[in-house]
């Protein structure tokens, strides 16, 4: 090796040492400072999507990792464009036109953050934890029922098909896979949620009132939020037994955190606890961007439900048919 390039090397390293310590006299990157409302909370407010192309649970082939690589992801999203362009409408009049563009109307899934997250749920596992013997009996139980009365009449059919709530909207609230867009808005005392899909409204009281009393159960459960400094902290109980996330009972705990990470990103993280359904909690960790469009499309859910009529119509149709054969 000759003298010019020892030199050179020697040169190289004291400043990368230099470098170094500038970093370490520096300390550790500051986390983001958001603007403030009116009323002085750290701002939240404006239109997100919280689509995503992270699964929740984590594939098998993938056993402990828990991130990609920045060349892993590059591959997967080049992956998903080439499928998505497959997927655009043809020629006027052929099969493939009668689908759904999903790049119109609020349908893109590609208005998603980055994340290398192998699966939204964190940790080695990342898998929602196995059942309790006692909810799965509940699982098939209430499967059983449904196989003998689920169309007996509209109050058999599930709450998203009849436009009561899309389990989606939560809480915890995680992607539908379209109308994936939700709007925050922030006054004195409250936060309020509105998402695209069905058009619920979440309203979380921050003004530290008790949850109410156990025997009362709600569809959004009773949600209680406080600020830990720049996060809001979201903690909702009370939730009702017909809710059921992923099998859950009226005993569901969910506490949500709200983190506006930059100027186009909230970290939204949440734990998911049960006594009677699972035996530990689990967590998982999903980013929403500000969406493009910054417009929630309008959802006519009830309005334009003709399946709920034309299934109970079929299934009366087929009872009368089977009713005059053993006649």
């Amino acid at each position: 090796m000759n003298h010019r390039l020892l030199a050179a090397l020697a040169v190289l390293v004291t400043v990368m040492v230099l470098l170094a310590a500038h970093v370490s006299a520096q300390g550790p990157a500051k986390a983001y400072v958001p603007q403030k409302t009116a009323d002085g909370q750290p701002d939240l407010q404006g239109v997100w999507s919280n689509s995503t192309t992270v699964p929740l649970e984590r594939p098998a082939n993938l056993g402990a990792k828990e991130f990609y690589t920045e060349e892993e992801y590059a591959a997967i999203q080049q992956r998903a464009a080439a499928r998505a362009g497959q997927g655009k409408q043809t020629t006027p009049g052929t099969v493939a036109d009668v689908h759904y563009d999903l790049s119109q109307f609020g349908l893109d899934r590609r208005e998603a953050a980055k994340n290398l997250r192998t699966s939204l749920i964190i940790g080695p596992e990342g898998k929602v934890p196995p059942l309790l013997p006692a909810a799965a009996k509940r699982q098939q139980d209430r499967a059983a029922y449904q196989r003998v009365h689920g169309f007996d009449g509209p109050e058999n059919r599930g709450i998203a098909e009849r436009c009561i709530l899309w389990g989606n909207e939560g809480p915890p609230m995680l992607s539908p896979g379209y109308n994936s867009v939700l709007q925050i808005v922030q006054g004195a005392g409250y936060v309020a949620i509105m998402q695209e899909m069905i058009h619920d409204v979440r309203i979380i009281p921050i003004d530290n009132r008790p949850h109410l009393d156990s025997n009362l159960h709600q569809w959004f459960g009773d949600a209680r939020g406080h600020w830990e400094g720049n996060t809001l902290v979201v903690e909702t109980t009370n939730f009702t037994d017909k809710t059921a996330f992923r099998g859950s009972s009226e005993k569901l705990r969910v506490v949500e955190r709200f983190t506006r990470a930059d100027p186009e990103t909230i970290r939204y993280e949440f734990t998911v606890s049960d006594p009677s359904t699972w035996e530990k909690s689990w967590s998982a960790e999903v980013l929403w961007t500000k969406s493009a469009s910054n417009t929630l499309y309008e959802y006519a859910c009830q309005e334009a439900n003709y399946g709920m009529a034309n299934i109970l119509s079929g299934v009366r149709a087929t009872e009368k048919e089977e009713a005059e054969k053993k006649k």
